[in-house]
């Protein structure tokens, strides 16, 4: 069959769908673009409103669907900054900076992704950045200690995480400490 997919088969009388007809609805059609983007994964307002626009939507219809879906809930900037938060610091054990510019390239209010990321701490950092450090130093602890120094520097800045906490964490992995005691 190669690279053309196989349709599903119509039941008998069914009509095939004309949603890119010259009588379609405007409003219909981008609301199943928007609807087929989101079965892949929750976006941002500003996100969903870029690819609908993509795809030649005509503006007012972007806000009416936009605002729709807010009111129904399959949109909601908040829930979306939590989730993305949560999702690339487990997934990726990207840094709060990083997370922070990514929520901010998805069109995410910057009050909105201050409010997401208060809960993160120094404390939250320096331990997600350590996970980062003891698997690097299992790969690099036969090097010199200045190219294992360097190598894990790299990969945690890589990850946005800033000089202070790089060289605390760093080290500690390195002396074999553990950077971040559990409390009592």
């Amino acid at each position: 069959m190669g690279f053309q997919q196989r349709r599903r088969a119509r039941p008998a009388g069914e009509a095939p769908p004309q949603a890119d007809g010259p009588d379609a609805d405007p409003m219909e059609v981008a609301r199943e673009i928007a609807l087929r983007i989101l079965t892949m994964r929750d976006h941002s307002r500003q996100e969903l409103g870029d690819k609908l626009a993509a795809k030649d939507v005509p503006e007012d219809t972007i806000v009416e669907l936009l605002d729709r879906f807010e009111e129904v809930g399959l949109l909601n900037d908040e829930n979306f900054a939590q989730q993305w938060t949560r999702a690339r610091r487990n997934s990726r054990k990207l840094s709060r900076a990083a997370v922070r510019r990514e929520l901010q390239t998805k069109g995410v209010d910057r009050d909105l992704i201050e409010d997401t990321l208060s809960g993160i701490g120094h404390e939250d950092e320096v331990e997600l950045a350590t996970v980062l450090a003891q698997k690097k130093w299992r790969q690099v602890q036969n090097l010199p200690r200045e190219v294992a120094y360097r190598r894990m520097a790299g990969a945690l800045a890589r990850k946005g995480y800033s000089s202070s906490v790089v060289a605390e964490v760093v080290r500690s992995v390195m002396q074999g400490e553990d950077p971040a005691p559990e409390p009592w």
